[in-house]
């Protein structure tokens, strides 16, 4: 006799185990399972055990701005104790998410989920039908689909190194690539980065990103852009100690490989996938379950149901909906849908603002429209860049690229949009993200008394018109 569940959710991520949870609250019989350890990507593998690291390097970074202006000692990191304080943050995660769930009466399984049938889930080879199902599986490295490929290292295997190679490549040129470069350059490595274009950071401000990839250049990073990932051979694998051969091909304008130009070839201790992520979809057999989906991800309405079984859901980086690929916006997201599985489909996401952080050193943060899409959109638009290095809270502590650009609407004295790269961006993007959130003019936030000197109280400055 099959089991029967009101939910079975795939994933135990931050938006499958807040579905599981919500649903079990109001009663209803709930099962999740997951391939991997319990809690996620952002707990164990992403947003919080990076931050960790990039902690240590803003230090290593602060430090070295200010030899000469107070302080006389540099900060090095040792690698093996850097990952021993990142494991404190990340190691008794799965034991304790998985509990905390046993204890609100959920089913946990471990094991591969796929569909069997419209309403049924297969796990390790017995099946259950769901009156429901949520996919909250996430993203995976996207395939390449170069000879070698099997060679790459990801951001996991990069999160849990035990020694940090003398040098190091990054394939892609997206934020994972960057965040870890800039932690890597910190600890001593030499690194090199390879984009297969030349605009690296896609979805952050293009002149900001110029001014990034130059501040990067000029603290040990080789930032190579417009070459094409061709090969990657291993030469030697001796001591648990291995040595890699990466060879790419420079391109002219029009994408075509450049001919004239030998290729770029680099042998290093590591090579990372750092060229974007794919929903992790491709192991859960949607075709028997009816479930339509793309390369975006599963194909949902604007409730976050499934467009073609009304049985299924789902939320976070595997659904094909607005939604960045942020942790945020996957428990936004989880809010939705778990609303509509209680109550019926009645509720929408709203992605009014989504603040995005790439955690380099420093860092690039966006919220709302770019100055392409507001020019497109808006006819009464002021953009304006500046840079603040020169202020007083980059100068007290010698941060060389520190710049604002604001998109203004200057009929509605509104903020469409702000792109900010510096070292205070992931705390200043927040005030923007507030203003357009609720729609708060330029005069609105001017009335505000800030806290002096702090990087709130530079809004002023930012807003006068």
């Amino acid at each position: 006799m099959t089991s029967s569940f009101d939910l079975i959710v795939i994933g135990t991520g931050s938006a499958g185990a807040s579905v599981a949870q919500a649903c079990r609250q109001e009663g209803w019989n709930v099962a999740i399972v997951d391939e991997r350890e319990y809690g996620g990507t952002c707990a164990l593998r992403g947003c919080d055990p990076k931050k960790v690291l990039v902690g240590a390097a803003e230090l290593v970074d602060r430090t070295a701005r200010l030899q000469g202006k107070g302080m006389t000692d540099r900060a090095n990191i040792n690698w093996n104790d850097l990952m021993a304080f990142k494991r404190t943050f990340t190691d008794h995660i799965p034991g304790a998410h998985e509990q905390k769930l046993q204890d609100a009466g959920i089913h946990t399984w471990h094991g591969q989920a796929h569909f069997a049938g419209e309403d049924l889930i297969e796990i390790n080879g017995e099946t259950f039908q769901a009156k429901h199902i949520l996919i909250a599986t996430g993203a995976a490295p996207a395939p390449l689909d170069v000879e070698g490929e099997e060679h790459l290292a990801n951001s996991d295997d990069f999160l849990n190194l035990e020694q940090l190679p003398e040098r190091i490549v990054f394939v892609g040129g997206g934020y994972i690539s960057f965040e870890f470069a800039h932690v890597a350059a910190r600890a001593g490595a030499e690194v090199h980065i390879i984009h297969n274009n030349h605009h690296p950071l896609k979805g952050f401000d293009p002149d900001l990103v110029d001014e990034l990839v130059e501040h990067s250049r000029t603290v040990g990073i080789h930032i190579h852009l417009n070459v094409s990932l061709q090969q990657i051979k291993l030469l030697a694998d001796e001591a648990d100690k291995k040595r890699y051969q990466l060879t790419a091909a420079y391109k002219q304008e029009n994408g075509d490989v450049d001919d004239n130009r030998s290729p770029l070839q680099l042998e290093c201790g590591l090579i990372v996938h750092g060229a974007g992520r794919a929903p992790n979809i491709q192991q859960l057999q949607l075709e028997q379950g009816g479930v339509d989906y793309s390369k975006k991800g599963i194909a949902v309405n604007e409730y976050l149901q499934s467009t073609s079984n009304p049985r299924v859901y789902a939320a976070g980086d595997c659904a094909d909906s607005p939604g960045l690929p942020l942790t945020p916006l996957a428990g936004l997201e989880a809010k939705t849908v778990a609303h509509n599985l209680l109550n019926g489909n009645s509720q929408t996401t709203d992605y009014t603002e989504m603040p995005s952080v790439a955690f380099t050193i420093p860092s690039i943060a966006a919220v709302g429209l770019s100055e392409e899409e507001a020019r497109k959109q808006i006819s009464h638009v002021e953009v304006r860049h500046m840079d603040m290095s020169s202020w007083y809270t980059y100068k007290r502590t010698n941060e060389q690229a520190a710049s604002v650009k604001l998109i203004l609407d200057t009929e509605q004295r509104t903020i469409l949009g702000a792109h900010v790269l510096s070292g205070e961006a992931g705390d200043l993007i927040n005030h923007f993200a507030v203003a357009i959130r609720l729609k708060l003019t330029v005069d609105d936030l001017k009335k505000v008394t800030f806290a002096y000197p702090t990087i709130a109280s530079d809004l002023g400055y930012m807003l006068k018109l």
